[in-house]
Parts: C-alpha cells; structure tokens; sequence
C-alpha cells in the first residue's frame, strides 16, 4: 500500500510540475481588458508554461525588471522602453500589439471635448472648464501618455487646482473614481470597453495620432541574475509573434468592437 501510494504521488507531483513557471510584469489595462484571460490558457496549452503575472504600472514593471525580480515584461511606453534596452536591463523590445487612448467623461461632456480638435485641446478645454479630471497618476504607460498631452497643451494640471485627481492607482480603478466623481478620464480603449461600471460616462474623444498605444515585450537580461528564464522567455515570444497569438490577439472583441490590433513583424 505505501509503495502504492508513493507511486501515486510522484505522478501528481510529475503533473504538477511538468509545466514551467515564468514571471511577467505586465500593465494593468493588459489585465483589465480580459485579454489575459484569453492568451494565458493559450500559452499553458502550447508551450506548457505557467506563467505567472505581476500587474503593476509600466514604470513598476520596468523597475522590476531592471531589479531582475521578473523574466520579461509587456508594457506601453516606447521612451522607457528604450531606455531600460539601452541601460542593458534587456536585449531588445519587440512590438506585439497596439490600440489607443481615449477621452472619457461624463455624458453632458460640461468642458466639450467632443468638439476637441486634438488631445491636447481636449484636455486644454478641461482644463478652462475646471472639470474634474481623474489621472492615474501612477508612473504607467497611460499617465506618461496623459502627461506628454498636458505638455502638449501647455498646462500642469498639478498645479492647476483641486479639480485634478490623481489617484495613483491601475485604470479600472481610474475609471471607477471618474464614474464615482464624474469626471474625465484617459483611458486606454481596451480597458474602457470592458469597464463594467459606466454609470453616466461616455467615450468622447478618439482618434488623434498622439493617442496612438503600442504595447511590447521585452526579455530581461539573463546576466541579471541566475533565476532569469531567459529560455522561457524566447518562447514565449515567438509564441507572441506568431499566428497563433495574432488569431487571438485580434478576434478578441467585446459587443463586436476589436480591443487589440495585432503587429508583430516577423523575424
């Protein structure tokens, strides 16, 4: 009976542990739109890893990854993507996917920057309107958008009074303060068309070439440390650039509209 037993649980455990943990940071809108919870039972049925997401910011993603706490990272901000590469926290940054960002606000759009002939004049008429903004005011991909639009615009919505929030949270959190306070808000499109709490908000501004999101996948350094999976990494990808993950990537749709536009250049 023990030999039985034995026997039994070294064949749970050689199931268990067949599959191979690897460690990802990855932005909050890249959870909060659900496409995670597509390409993750992908990724376990075809290459048999378990990967493991950290959500966090962009800037929080790339510190750990320079910390060599995480085997690779998918994020949004090409500048800081490029400098982690060029510092040598990474080999390289490989283009994976893009959407955009949009405006949200409330329903009566108070500030009109449905009117808005750009990003910067949509965030400018808030600004003059005094409209409650909600920024994520985290270091991510979306804040650092936000923050090149008030540049833009000539404004530091900082120090430009109590109508501007910074909540230091991830978007789903974001949008639900918008909704709460109803106030304005940068979104990514993804997150916003899967946001279940819409309450009275609207998308009102899209399409302005300076809200254009690319989202890529950086390996990081092997000569971080000794628990670097580079080799998971690899596989994972080409997984990412291939045509499984471009099937996946752009059938992902939520009330008919595409959340993610697949771009991967082949090798």
């Amino acid at each position: 009976m023990k030999r039985i037993i034995c026997a039994f649980l070294a064949l749970v455990w050689a199931q268990t542990a067949s599959a191979d943990p690897m460690r990802m940071a990855v932005t909050t809108s890249f959870e909060n739109s659900g496409l995670a919870d597509v390409l993750l039972p992908a990724i376990k049925e075809d290459l048999d890893i378990d990967l493991q997401l950290l959500v966090v910011g962009t800037g929080q993603a790339l510190r750990l990854g320079e910390a060599g706490d995480v085997d690779a990272i998918l994020v949004h901000s090409k500048a800081a993507e490029e400098a982690f590469v060029a510092a040598g926290h990474g080999p390289h940054r490989r283009e994976i996917m893009y959407n955009d960002f949009v405006v949200v606000g409330p329903v009566a759009d108070e500030a009109q920057t449905a009117d808005a002939s750009s990003a910067a004049d949509a965030l400018g008429r808030i600004a003059a309107a005094q409209a409650p903004f909600v920024s994520r005011g985290d270091d991510s991909g979306t804040h650092k958008a936000e923050k090149a639009i008030w540049v833009s615009a000539g404004i530091d919505p900082e120090t430009a009074g109590a109508w501007y929030h910074a909540v230091g949270a991830g978007m789903g959190a974001a949008l639900n303060t918008a909704a709460g306070l109803d106030a304005y808000v940068l979104s990514d499109r993804a997150s916003w068309l899967n946001f279940g709490n819409k309450e009275g908000l609207a998308l009102l501004y899209s399409g302005d070439p300076a809200l254009f999101n690319q989202y890529a996948f950086l390996p990081v350094s092997p000569d971080k440390n000794a628990n670097i999976r580079n080799d998971l990494a690899i596989e994972l990808e080409d997984w990412l650039t291939s045509p499984r993950a471009a099937e996946l990537i752009n059938g992902y749709t939520i009330d008919g509209e595409t959340l993610f536009v697949f771009n991967a250049a082949a090798d």
